[in-house]
């Protein structure tokens, strides 16, 4: 690493870019990097490290199961290549034996520590193969919080990696705050220092890249180090990080948080790091539901379990006590279902006109019907037909069980009504509807 980086005196904060007192600016250089897809794109998992800072801790069978979830819904491609776990507390360690004994190839249990020796020696008790090291890179980080330099910050992160590679562990540096470091100053040239410690061990060391704050962003013009396919760029082709080895992990401050994931895919990471339903602080990290389908979308395959998807969501909701926003994509409960009248209308001709694909068989929630003064005809006709387990578009508009339920639904709105009419109101009128003779 050249002297200048190691011996900087002060912080470099990059004040163009960073105001603080206002929005982060976003600059273009101008200079544009090409495409490089990751050969095999894949997924890492931290539900159970960064996925816990943002909710109350799991217990060890709560982790179980949606660890097994996982397993599923990653299938034998292994698309859920690695799980991390923290090590602190009992209840942690517990949580790592309890899925180290199911004995999945996918996804392997790792660990996450601090550079600390002491953090290091629960990873040797452990007996995981691979471990987390956080190697904050940004000079916020290294100059703010640890209160060193850039010097000595490095002596301390090799340290550690340097145990793990004498102990046979796969290090993997997490380059905290990546898209606010140097990138040409600081983050290239450490990596490079890594890349030369696999030669030496014969071990592949592996560098994550931490979007801390949700800063990334995913235009090839723009300039480090918010620039994810310049930040990938510099990673591969300058530091000589294989694909195998470079991991992304993003935030979704800025709403960034799938679009950067894939686009890191896309310019040559080979993994993507998330978590289940978007679990993680302030805003949540890269939802894997999300990767999954934008997985098979780009290579084409479908060896995955899709249904474990909508499984998480309702252990989430029926045992974690978890309420899904119901705008979510895949797992709300209003993402399946839609109010528009000329869309329920376009649902009863042929369902692909509006339902995004076949959400029934992947999901096993095929499209709803939401009854409100904007449903129209046409969301009753359908919400009949669903109700009676009848095709779409079998049931006539001019039906008299249709014509008098949606002459109630538009009477309660009438009066003042602002909120929708559900299904147990509904069932409610048709039987009280049939019983008066009036169907």
């Amino acid at each position: 690493m050249h002297e200048s980086a190691l011996n900087r005196q002060e912080p470099e904060l990059l004040r163009e870019v960073f105001p603080y007192t206002q929005p982060p600016r976003i600059p273009f250089d101008g200079v544009r990097v090409a495409p490089h897809p990751a050969k095999d794109p894949h997924i890492t998992d931290t539900t159970f490290r960064d996925g816990q800072q943002a909710r109350a801790p799991y217990t060890p069978q709560e982790i179980l199961r949606l660890f097994d979830l996982l397993h599923r819904l990653g299938g034998e491609a292994g698309l859920v290549r690695q799980s991390e776990f923290f090590l602190y507390s009992e209840r942690d360690r517990r949580a790592v034996e309890v899925c180290q004994e199911r004995g999945y190839r996918f996804p392997e249990v790792t660990a996450w520590i601090r550079a600390r020796p002491e953090d290091f020696a629960l990873v040797k008790a452990a007996g995981v193969r691979e471990t987390g090291i956080l190697t904050s890179c940004s000079d916020y980080h290294i100059y703010r919080k640890l209160r060193l330099d850039r010097r000595r910050a490095v002596e301390a992160y090799l340290a550690i990696v340097d145990a793990a590679l004498a102990e046979g562990i796969v290090p993997r540096c997490h380059f905290e705050d990546v898209t606010r470091a140097d990138i040409e100053g600081f983050v290239v040239p450490f990596a490079r220092i890594l890349m030369e410690r696999s030669r030496e061990s014969g071990i592949q060391v592996k560098i994550r890249l931490c979007d801390t704050l949700g800063y990334g962003v995913g235009y090839d013009d723009a300039a480090p180090p918010r620039s994810v396919p310049k930040l990938v760029a510099a990673l591969r082709h300058e530091a000589g990080v294989p694909e195998a080895a470079l991991e992304w992990h993003g935030h979704n401050d800025f709403h960034h948080g799938l679009s950067n994931a894939v686009t890191a895919w896309h310019y040559g990471c080979g993994a993507v790091n998330g978590t289940l339903l978007g679990f993680g602080e302030r805003t949540g990290n890269t939802p894997i539901e999300g990767l999954l389908f934008e997985w098979m979308g780009l290579t084409g395959r479908s060896d995955v379990d899709t249904l474990a998807v909508s499984e998480v969501a309702r252990y989430a909701e029926e045992s974690l006590s978890y309420r899904i926003p119901p705008m979510t994509p895949f797992v709300g409960s209003q993402s399946q279902v839609t109010a528009a009248g000329i869309h329920l209308d376009g649902l009863r001709k042929d369902e692909e006109i509006y339902s995004i694909f076949d959400t029934g068989r992947l999901l096993g929630r095929p499209p709803g019907v939401l009854v409100t003064d904007k449903a129209g005809i046409a969301g009753v006709a359908l919400w009949l037909e669903r109700k009676l387990g009848l095709a779409a578009g079998s049931v006539a508009k001019d039906h008299p069980a249709v014509e008098c339920l949606h002459g109630w639904v538009e009477a309660q709105y009438r009066d003042g009504r602002v909120t929708a009419i559900s299904d147990a109101e509904l069932s409610e009128r048709l039987a009280r509807a049939r019983a008066d003779g009036l169907i």
